[in-house]
């Protein structure tokens, strides 16, 4: 899912929408990709996309694979999520404008609204960034 369809899964918009396309989602798994833009508003001066934009990007992600179980499921619209923690954050390295960063999520454990996940992002195979992450799920 892309585009449009992608802006059916999540509730952020322009300029802060993180995630591109949702390419796989099954079990308690998802993929989600996003090409980084230079106008990408996590973009800073370096012309590497920040810390806090992978941390949001993880987000995203995991708000997309929300949203589509959720729609899937027969809701009307996606949940809205809240971060409540960002637990092992760890930063390898930041991505330049132009790559396309590739976003494992796994759901370790759901339980009354709220998720925790582990988020992995990629670039060209690499780790760039990881983390563990709870988010409170308001449907």
């Amino acid at each position: 899912m892309k585009g449009a369809e992608i802006e059916r899964l999540i509730p952020q918009r322009y300029p802060i929408m993180m995630v591109d396309e949702l390419l796989e989602a099954e079990d308690g798994k998802a993929l989600a990709c996003l090409e980084i833009r230079p106008d990408n508003y996590f973009m800073e001066e370096d012309g590497r996309i920040s810390e806090l934009g992978l941390i949001e990007h993880i987000a995203q992600s995991a708000s997309a694979f929300a949203g589509y179980k959720a729609l899937g499921e027969g809701a009307d619209h996606p949940p809205v999520g809240y971060i409540g923690e960002v637990k092992k954050f760890r930063c390898h390295f930041r991505p330049q404008a132009g790559g396309r960063l590739l976003t494992t999520i796994t759901v370790v454990a759901d339980a009354e609204g709220v998720t925790l996940i582990q988020g992995e992002t990629r670039l060209d195979g690499k780790v760039a960034a990881e983390t563990q992450m709870k988010i409170f799920i308001k449907p």
